[in-house]
Formats: structure tokens, sequence, C-alpha cells
């Protein structure tokens, strides 16, 4: 009877180093170092060469089944549970819910399931051969800022979700300035950005997303490249260039750093028994940015800071840049309604003010309402409520002339008759 002995190529190799050993043409010491083996190992494999006993030198649990099978008994209730109650569920998802009928499953095991069922279709691998490679970092401090915000329970039960948002420097990996708020508006985003000018300075560029804060997502945006954000005529006017990712690996640094701070900061947040917002920004700022930094940030290429400083007439205007800016027209009374509020403007202006003329009103930070035109600050008050319409002013009553037929006179050349001379014949 033959018997047929399936080995793998390592296994192959062991047996050939033996075999040479057996034949004498290799020394045990060198069989050792050939296989990575000790002498007494070598030895023990030569003895069972020997004894004819060369099938042992395969694995002997091979063609046998594993011992952690899940059993088919298992499998077929998972399969009946997936085609009855979770036919259009993902697989990780699926494994999740399977589990709350005593059924545990891995993941690519159910996934494996599903597909077998025809519940799952697996993605098609990449076919372009596209290869991707990580964006080497910026060689400058202050050269390109990531800057996101991220939505979670940071106080976990004490307090409700709020925002967080961040900026993370793509040259040493650390936190240049974050801050908690209410939510990603323009507004939070706004004042995130004019307390990082005030103490780092401008940056050369910023790396975002394309959340609507950020970037106009409409289709008309492509064509009309006037459309702006609020965010972005801000960044505008103070020559900071915005680069918008296209996927969330393109700006991995700040998605990672999250992934760390919901880890970290929660746990650090509760062990300083913090539950507000205002604490926890004085928190970031005196203590865990610091400590933050020094443990994971990296040293830069180039050692200098790329920051730009703020110039005095910039530093004068930043609560004009980081305002909320609409236009208005002013009305036929000199007025000018804006958020359901009636604006009225005074007899004494910096400039001349025509009616129908284009404004530009400023909410600021502080709530603050500021009117803007040729560079003049306007003087107005608001109006309680909605002025009433001038009504057309009568001076005097005059009756309406009835017009009677024109009779003409008995003198008149059209009653004369009509006189026919004859010529002389």
């Amino acid at each position: 009877m033959v018997i047929t002995i399936t080995m793998t190529e390592q296994e192959l190799f062991k047996l050939d180093t033996i075999n040479k050993l057996i034949a004498g043409s290799i020394t045990p010491n060198c069989a050792a170092e050939q296989l990575g083996l000790s002498a007494r190992q070598v030895r023990r494999l030569k003895r069972m060469v020997v004894n004819g006993k060369t099938r042992d030198l395969a694995h002997k649990g091979r063609g046998k089944a594993s011992n952690r099978k899940t059993p088919q008994v298992t499998i077929d209730e998972a399969a009946k549970l997936l085609k009855e109650k979770y036919p259009d569920f993902k697989p990780t998802f699926a494994t999740e819910k399977l589990k709350m009928h005593d059924i545990s499953l891995s993941k690519e095991k159910v996934r494996q399931l599903m597909t077998a069922l025809g519940l799952w279709k697996p993605k098609k691998r990449k076919e372009n051969g596209e290869h991707r490679t990580w964006r080497p970092r910026k060689e400058r401090y202050g050269a390109m800022e990531q800057f996101d915000g991220s939505y979670h329970r940071w106080f976990e039960d004490r307090a409700e979700e709020c925002c967080l948002l961040a900026s993370i420097d793509d040259a040493n990996g650390t936190i240049t300035h974050a801050e908690f708020g209410a939510s990603e508006s323009v507004i939070e985003v706004a004042g995130f950005w004019k307390s990082y000018l005030l103490l780092k300075g401008k940056p050369i560029s910023v790396y975002l997303d394309k959340y609507s804060t950020y970037k106009v997502n409409h289709k008309n945006a492509k064509d009309n490249h006037e459309l702006m954000t609020q965010f972005q005529r801000m960044m505008k006017e103070l020559d900071i260039t915005l680069i918008t990712a296209h996927s969330p690996e393109a700006k991995g640094r700040i998605e990672r750093l999250f992934g760390t701070l919901q880890d970290r900061l929660v746990k650090e947040l509760r062990l300083a028994g913090i539950s507000t917002i205002k604490e926890a920004n004085v928190f970031l700022k005196d203590s865990f940015i610091p400590a933050f930094n020094a443990q994971f940030g990296v040293v830069p290429v180039d050692g200098s800071d790329a920051h730009r400083t703020l110039s005095e007439a910039e530093k004068a205007n930043l609560d004009a840049i980081f305002s909320v800016q609409e236009k208005r027209r002013v009305g036929n009374d000199f007025t000018v309604r804006f958020e359901n509020q009636w604006l009225q403007l005074e007899k004494v202006q910096p400039c001349l003010v025509c009616r129908h003329d284009l404004v530009l009103l400023e909410k600021r930070l502080d709530g603050t309402l500021h009117m803007r035109l040729r560079d003049k600050y306007l003087v107005f008050k608001v109006l309680p409520e909605r002025p009433p319409k001038d009504k057309e002013r009568v001076t005097a009553l005059v009756p309406k002339k009835e017009r009677t037929p024109w009779v003409p006179p008995a003198n008149h050349p059209w009653k004369k008759p009509f006189l026919i001379s004859k010529s002389p014949g």
C-alpha cells in the first residue's frame, strides 16, 4: 500500500536536511544552524527518519477538522435567522444581532455565510492597480493646520453631547488649538480661529473637509467660483489658503487625533471632575494640551515657524472679518430689514446714503450689529416694530370738470356759404 504524505515547503526542506545529515554530507551543528533548531531537536528528528517515521515530520493536525470548529447546528440556526430577520443587515451589524440569540460568530464568518446565502455582495477589489503612498509631512510648523470638529459625549452622562473643535499641525503633530463648543456652526468656528490667530498668528494653509460651514457644496458652485461661505470669505480676507479634502483618509492626522481624544480626553475629564464646557476649555489650555504635545509631538524637518504675524490693520479689523456678513437694500423710508428687525437710518451719516443703496450688515461674535457703506459705518437704531407706510398727502379737493361738446359760433367760417365762381365762357 502506497502512503501519500502531503508536506509544505518548509517540511520538505527539513526532511532534505535530515537526509543529508544521515548521509554524512553535513554535520549536526550545520543542520541545526540551517533549521534554526537546537542540537537536541535535530537528534530527535534524525531518530524519527531513521525509524521510518517520516510522516511525523508533517503537521499532525493536517486533514483533520479543527477542535474550534463551529458546530453545524449553530451555523444552520444563524443562517435561518439571517434569512428571516436580518436579510438587509450588513455583516458587522448582523454579527451584533446574532449575539442577542446567543450565537457568537466572527464578523468574517457571518460575511461568508451571508455571501453564500445571497444576502451580501462583496465589494470588488480594485482593478486599476492604483498605489497609495503616505503624503510627507510639511517641513515647517504653521505651514499647514488640519482642522475639524467632533461631536461626542465628551462628558459622558454628566452633560449633553457637544462639539470639540481642534487643529493639529502637520509638521510636528502637536495640537495647536482646541475649544469645546455647542456645535460646528460658523459662529463657533469663527470664534475658534479668531482666538487661534491672536495666539499663534496666521498659518499658511488650513486642511479641512467639505462640511457646509467650510465649503459651498451646491452644484452651481462648480461653475460659479464666486459663491463662498462666510468662513471662506474670512480666510480669503486674511490670505489663508483653504485646502478641501476629498476623503477622511486625506486628513487622517486630525481624524486619528479625535480617535485618541475620544479615549484619553474623556477619561481625563472624568478624573478631573469636569462637566462644563467652560471648565473643559481651561483644562485643555492649561493641562491637557501641553502634556499631550510633550508626549506625542515630533521634531519637524525645519525648526522655523511659518506663522505670519497679524498686521496692525488686521488686528483692528479682526472683529469685522470674523462676523457674519449680509447685504441689504435701503428702503424708500431709509429703513433696512434684517432677521425680522427694522433698522432706521439716522439723518446725519458719515457718507451720502441714497434710497436703494446696497449696504453691508455685520453680525459680530459678541452679538452686536453694524452697518457699512463705502467703508463707512452708518448710524441707525432698531425699531420696535415695522414702520407704517407713508400715505399720499392730499392738499386740496378739486371737483372733476365735465367735458361738453364744442359748438362753433354763428359767424364761424364753417357756417358761411361756399361761393363757387364761374370762369367767363
